[in-house]
């Protein structure tokens, strides 16, 4: 039987589908404004934790799941940074 609990992966599992979604929507319309650069570090963060008690605690093949979460938030994290001159550039149009 499997260590991990099966809510802790659906809960890690509907984030990295959403994630994708909001990545999408920036790769196509290439509009960041109103996303927070600070909410997606304090979730990063929040993985990072994750990923340490996971490796400390309890590891376990969802410690994966955490990793790849992280690095979706930071691609999109990225992309509102490499978007956001522009964004504010054509405001003041």
């Amino acid at each position: 039987m499997a260590n991990f609990s099966i809510w802790e992966v659906l809960f890690l599992l509907c984030f990295a589908v959403s994630w994708p979604v909001s990545i999408a929507k920036s790769l196509r319309t290439k509009v960041v404004i109103g996303k927070s650069p600070l909410f997606m570090s304090l979730i990063i963060l929040g993985y990072i934790f994750g990923i340490i008690h996971k490796s400390l605690y309890s590891n376990d093949v969802v410690i994966w799941l955490y990793v790849f979460n992280a690095v979706l938030v930071s691609f999109d994290l990225a992309l509102y940074f490499m978007y956001i001159g522009k964004n504010r550039r054509e405001l003041k149009r």
